[in-house]
């Protein structure tokens, strides 16, 4: 284990902070933001709207200190064909420099956590990924067709909460 985690804390954004911004777009832009077709603005706005105190989406940032290395979110929507599906983890992101560190192990398990704070009893993700999840107790529940581009294609899966 990295003798550095101690370093790492997982704060709620509910303010959306220039910095906060400016690290979320770099990140979201190239990963889902262009590919999809969505402007920097958009994903900007998308962001800038995600910082809830209350409801959703709700937004935390994973701190190494007080650098914002990486996000995830709770969402009532993911996938607009899906809507019977909710709510989602969804952004679930960690900084490139800081990958390889077990950091994203503490940003998996923390999910878990804050939605049992958040009083919710299942959550659903798609992914490309296969193995990362399963290991921390998310059930792949079978591919979906998500419609989108990169790729159509994709691994739905469900952890329960309760």
């Amino acid at each position: 284990m990295n003798k550095e985690m101690h370093l790492l804390s997982l704060r709620p954004v509910t303010e959306a902070t220039a910095a906060f911004l400016n690290s979320a777009v770099s990140w979201l832009y190239p990963w889902w933001g262009e590919p999809e077709g969505y402007s920097r603005e958009e994903v900007r706005t998308m962001m800038e709207n995600s910082c809830e105190k209350q409801r959703f989406p709700r937004t935390y940032g994973l701190y190494f200190g007080e650098t914002l290395i990486g996000m995830f979110q709770f969402t009532l929507s993911d996938m607009d064909i899906r809507p019977n599906i909710y709510p989602w983890l969804a952004n679930l992101f960690i900084d490139p420099a800081y990958r390889g560190k077990g950091y994203s192990e503490f940003l998996i398990r923390s999910v878990q956590a804050e939605a049992e704070r958040a009083g919710l009893e299942e959550l659903f993700l798609y992914t490309a990924h296969v193995g990362l999840y399963e290991r921390y107790g998310w059930e792949f529940v079978g591919e979906i067709d998500t419609f989108r581009k990169t790729p159509r294609m994709q691994r739905l899966y469900r952890l329960k909460i309760k």
